[in-house]
């Protein structure tokens, strides 16, 4: 439905006459006045580019051997150790993405992340002489693109090693982006719940940069529960259940109506040990509570807090993480090799005109194969474990 509405609007405003270009499943917009901007722009920066255009060779390498290590690790964990596996999903609105929030922030983040993509390959084509014909974006109904195209014939006659800058300069920027916004992002609160869903280098970063609170307030107790009956008081701080380690709401794990939870808690300084049975949620008879009303309050504590954002919109917040985690995750994963992405071109530019085109082929189709099947192997087993999920 959204999809028509942009047609028809297109349609009406006669956008045909500014460059674009529809058709029932796509809407292009393409400028030729790209390379003679990023020209004036090369003019003014040109030291800075040439260091990150150096800069994006190695970094497109090392992005690609972390993608390929995350993917690898994250199947051996599904097998190993399950609780560190990271569920993966691909974001299409109104598909995977469903909730309006979601959906604005994505649509939000993705021009930005487009603009600095695309605007890097193409500054960094200008530095090595290579003129861009056009640049602009695409919309194929769900997905997102943005584009620079460079003159065919001068990017095959330029050096690999300028071609290899070109390609690897648009991840590369996305990732540097990633990592300035995420520092300055350490500084909130609810950034640390982010960090803490990404097993790979989560506790890392939390332990070095939040400091975690002891355990979860509890404000009031519900009459007649079983905290009631075990003597559970309001101010105590509830630190585990079931020895599972409760430094925020969100690691309360899931109870059983009737069955008998281990509570510890912390109250004027002393730790307690309380055995509770489960009450049923009023709203939701299959689902378990200890009986409590609690504090919800976000449990880290950043150690830079240098910025106060109590005083910012949650939906700033909310929007700058989404932000941080499509511009990185965009970043890494365009460096995989298949060929749509980055990564094709960078690994097809090292090989190429060292063997024969026929080998060429045959070695690029393998790695295309084996990328995609461990790509596609995270999401089927993230089905497997949570179902189709959304967000």
């Amino acid at each position: 439905m959204a999809w028509v509405i942009i047609i028809v609007i297109a349609k009406a405003l006669k956008l045909e006459k500014y460059g674009f270009e529809l058709k029932a499943y796509s809407l292009v917009y393409k400028n030729k006045s790209v390379n003679e901007i990023l020209i004036k722009i090369l003019g003014k920066t040109k030291r800075s580019i040439k260091i990150f255009a150096d800069l994006s060779v190695i970094a497109g390498f090392i992005m690609m051997g972390f993608a390929f290590y995350f993917l690898l690790n994250n199947v051996s964990n599904y097998f190993v150790a399950q609780s560190n596996f990271s569920e993966l999903t691909v974001l299409i609105p109104g598909v995977t993405l469903t909730s309006a929030p979601a959906i604005a922030y994505f649509l939000l983040s993705i021009p930005i992340v487009l603009v600095m993509h695309e605007g890097a390959h193409g500054i960094v084509a200008a530095l090595e002489k290579i003129k861009i014909k056009t640049g602009g974006f695409a919309i194929f109904i769900a997905l997102f693109a943005g584009f620079v195209e460079p003159d065919e014939e001068e990017f095959e006659k330029a050096k690999k090693i300028s071609k290899l800058r070109v390609i690897g300069a648009g991840a590369t920027s996305n990732v540097l982006f990633a990592i300035i916004l995420g520092a300055i992002m350490l500084t909130n609160p609810l950034f640390g719940m982010v960090i803490e869903s990404i097993p790979l280098f989560g506790d890392p970063i939390l332990g070095t940069f939040y400091e975690l609170s002891q355990g979860v307030l509890i404000i009031s107790i519900i009459p007649n529960s079983g905290a009631e009956q075990a003597g559970l008081l309001p101010n105590d701080i509830i630190t585990s259940i079931n020895d599972i380690p409760t430094h925020g709401p969100a690691d309360f794990p899931v109870l059983n109506p009737g069955e008998i939870a281990d509570v510890s808690v912390i109250r004027d300084g002393q730790i307690l040990e309380f055995e509770l049975e489960v009450m049923p949620d009023p709203a939701d008879p299959e689902r378990g509570l200890i009986g409590i009303m609690r504090d919800t309050s976000i449990p880290y504590k950043p150690v830079m807090n240098f910025i106060d954002w109590t005083n910012v919109d949650f939906n700033i917040s909310m929007f700058l993480v989404w932000l941080w985690m499509i511009s990185f995750f965009i970043g890494i994963i365009n460096m995989l090799p298949l060929p749509i992405l980055d990564g094709g071109k960078f690994i097809h530019t090292i090989i190429d005109k060292r063997f024969s085109d026929k080998l060429v082929n045959i070695v690029m189709w393998g790695i295309y194969a084996f990328t995609f099947v461990l790509f596609g192997l995270n999401i089927a087993l993230s089905y497997l474990k949570s179902g189709w999920f959304t967000i």
